[in-house]
């Protein structure tokens, strides 16, 4: 098995972008999900309820971002005495925050009141001791410093797809960072740990998917196949510490390196069964 595909995604929700190689950090791939925006009280914005991140193309210029939408663009700087007190789900975090001109400019392009926040060297979050044996350092991302997903488990969901006559999806609807060509659909779900160049990776808790999956990615419409009607058929997941329908796994990188596209996966170590699921009368 070998890396098909890396990505980040500097702004969380925003377009991903495409890698040969990456570093990898305790707290995810360098570069990945360390902007974001929020609503003005701190409350993290994603697809899910702004759909129009989808269009939004950002790259990180250092410790800056610029941001380019449908033809415009935008320069944003943080200083880093500026903070606000955000939230990701029920996980606090004090973070750069952009000034008043960058945060009014990208509130007329979303027709909303919004704040461009920076998770800066000062910015300090661990999540996930229940799953991960210890708080694991993450950015902005949901939960977890990395989503890895396989070939076959997508072929396989666009084959449950063709059958329910839908259109097949891309793996960008799933917003992976590591993708790993396997054959055999949904082996991860026996994977406890791979190893990338040296570096091991601890799948610790399987990836719940929302209505973002059935988002087109560069568009933010709900357009194409849906990945949850189709994830619905053998996906369902039956343990009730994580519902709802399941694709790729979160993993905890325990220490630091190089990963390139190309790069040859080992599993490690495995489970003795696989993650529980429903099944559909």
């Amino acid at each position: 098995m070998k890396i098909e595909g890396l990505n980040i995604h500097p702004l969380k929700s925003g377009r991903a972008i495409p890698v040969e190689s990456a570093t990898v950090r305790l707290d995810g791939l360098a570069g990945d999900r360390r902007f974001m925006i929020v609503e003005p009280d701190g409350r993290f914005i994603t697809q899910r309820e702004l759909q129009a991140l989808a269009r939004v193309e950002a790259t990180a210029v250092g410790e800056s971002l610029h941001l380019e939408m449908e033809g415009r663009q935008l320069f944003a700087s943080f200083e880093p005495e500026d903070r606000l007190d955000v939230t990701i789900w029920d996980s606090p975090v004090s973070a750069a925050v952009a000034d008043e001109a960058v945060n009014e400019t990208l509130s007329d392009w979303f027709a909303r009141p919004v704040k461009l926040v920076h998770m800066d060297a000062l910015a300090v979050r661990a999540e996930g001791e229940d799953w991960a044996g210890s708080p694991a350092p993450v950015g902005f991302a949901d939960g977890f410093p990395i989503l890895v997903t396989t070939t076959g488990s997508l072929a396989d969901l666009n084959r449950t797809l063709a059958a329910k006559g839908q259109e097949p999806v891309g793996m960008d609807r799933f917003r992976t960072n590591i993708l790993v060509t396997c054959d055999d659909p949904w082996a991860e779900d026996l994977w406890e740990a791979i190893e990338i160049n040296g570096i091991v990776f601890d799948f610790v808790k399987p990836c719940a998917r929302c209505i973002m999956t059935t988002q087109d990615q560069m568009t933010g419409e709900r357009i194409g196949g849906n990945p949850i009607q189709g994830l619905a058929e053998k996906r369902m997941s039956a343990d009730r510490r994580v519902p709802g329908v399941l694709f790729g796994w979160n993993a905890v990188p325990r220490s630091e390196g190089e990963i390139r596209l190309g790069d040859e996966v080992r599993v490690t170590k495995t489970r003795a069964e696989r993650w529980p699921m429903k099944m559909r009368a």
